[in-house]
């Protein structure tokens, strides 16, 4: 099971890698999107917290 896990761990790298050089502008963007949907999940939930710590 582990063989299979390693290749197709080599099989995704490999189509990332091809996606940015076949594409960069775009997976800039996929890029750009994902930290700026992380950025605001990380910000909400530290809005929560404080908001039920009172702060």
């Amino acid at each position: 099971m582990s063989r299979v896990k390693k290749i197709l761990g080599w099989v995704l790298l490999a189509f990332v890698i091809y996606a940015i050089v076949k594409s960069p502008t775009q997976a800039a963007d996929i890029a750009k999107t994902s930290y700026n949907i992380l950025a605001q999940g990380v910000t909400s939930i530290f809005a929560f917290f404080n908001a039920l710590l009172g702060r």
